[in-house]
């Protein structure tokens, strides 16, 4: 009998895409201070791009201490220009803000996707994305955010490709499902030597 898999994110994109790829599994959502996480991470210097690993780790490891003989799926995914870090818009004036601020320039998404069991690391993968928006008037910005409605806030960027977010571009470049905050094709190699292939 396949040991069961959880996911350890509330994140609707995450689960949609294990879901898509036929997966059976649960959702326990990690709870974890993500934003004191990253503070700490920041203070000591890690390096950005590890960070979002730093959290997934979290997520997994917190989750399967309660259930150690499952396999637990932890990812998380981190935003930022540089040096700069950026977390979920608060509300629409903020993300009109955010997005203001990011015309014009490239971001980078940084997506992470680690797998535990027993307390222990099985896996781990990271990859990264990055995306330039284009040029915007006030005016387009002002209708998008009228329209776009829980995407504002409860999306790092303020957008999602698959929904008229993707107008928002004009380059992208980087892995779909590292883009919608999770490196999908490793996780699905790891799981089949697992077992949890077709």
């Amino acid at each position: 009998m396949k040991a069961k898999l959880i996911l350890a994110s509330g994140s609707a994109a995450r689960q949609n895409m294990l879901s898509q790829a036929g997966y059976s599994f649960d959702i326990i959502a990690a709870d974890i201070d993500e934003e004191k996480i990253i503070e700490n991470l920041i203070k000591e210097k890690e390096s950005i791009g590890d960070i979002s690993t730093h959290l997934a780790n979290a997520k997994a490891k917190f989750v399967s201490k309660k259930h150690s003989d499952k396999y637990i799926i932890g990812s998380d995914q981190l935003l930022y220009i540089g040096d700069k870090v950026y977390s979920k818009a608060k509300n629409k004036l903020e993300a009109q803000e955010r997005l203001k601020e990011f015309q014009g320039k490239t971001h980078t998404l940084n997506s992470a996707v680690s797998v535990y069991k027993n307390g222990e690391n099985l896996f781990s993968f990271k990859d990264e994305a990055n995306l330039t928006m284009k040029l915007m008037s006030a005016v387009e910005i002002e209708s998008y955010c009228d329209n776009a409605g829980d995407i504002l806030t409860s999306c790092v960027g303020c957008y999602a490709l698959e929904s008229p977010g993707i107008r928002l571009f004009k380059d992208i470049k980087g892995d779909y499902f590292t883009i919608l905050g999770m490196p999908l094709l490793p996780l699905i190699q790891f799981l089949d030597n697992e077992g949890f292939g077709l």
